[in-house]
């Protein structure tokens, strides 16, 4: 027998953000982010709240949105991402060490992979977008 192990796609809500917007976002439905969520009522989510999006994802953490950035969020998916950053020698940090807080640090080694990946100008302007991101396979931190 083969047991395939169920990777969930995690999403960390910033100040705006509705379960509605969420869903389009992820095209999913309000329906199934309250049954993965076990959110009783739409209208009541919180900044930093953690929310599985997907349980069938690639256990990478999807894309946020470039918005989500300029609310300069503070969780572990950021601290995830500095990791990755160092990993492929993209750093920008010393001292201080990269932390969960978005930082100007961060958004320097962001725009380091940007160049490493080929983008100039304003698209390695360190706020990061779908295609590098999805390349940077960020893994999705524990809760």
């Amino acid at each position: 027998m083969t047991t395939e192990k169920t990777r969930e796609a995690i999403y960390y809500v910033v100040e705006g953000d509705t379960l509605s917007r969420i869903a389009e976002r992820f095209r999913t439905t309000v329906a199934k982010l309250q049954q993965l969520n076990h959110i009783p009522d739409v209208n009541l989510i919180h900044p930093g709240q953690r929310l599985i999006v997907s349980q069938s994802g690639n256990g990478f953490v999807p894309f946020p949105g470039a918005e989500w950035f300029h609310h300069r969020p503070e969780n572990a998916v950021v601290l995830a991402m500095a990791h990755r950053l160092e990993e492929e020698s993209c750093s920008a940090y010393s001292p201080p060490e990269p932390d969960k807080k978005w930082s100007a640090a961060d958004k320097a080694s962001y725009s380091n992979w940007q160049r490493k990946m080929g983008f100039s100008g304003a698209d390695a302007d360190g706020i990061p977008g779908k295609t590098s991101w999805d390349e940077l396979r960020i893994p999705t931190p524990p809760a």
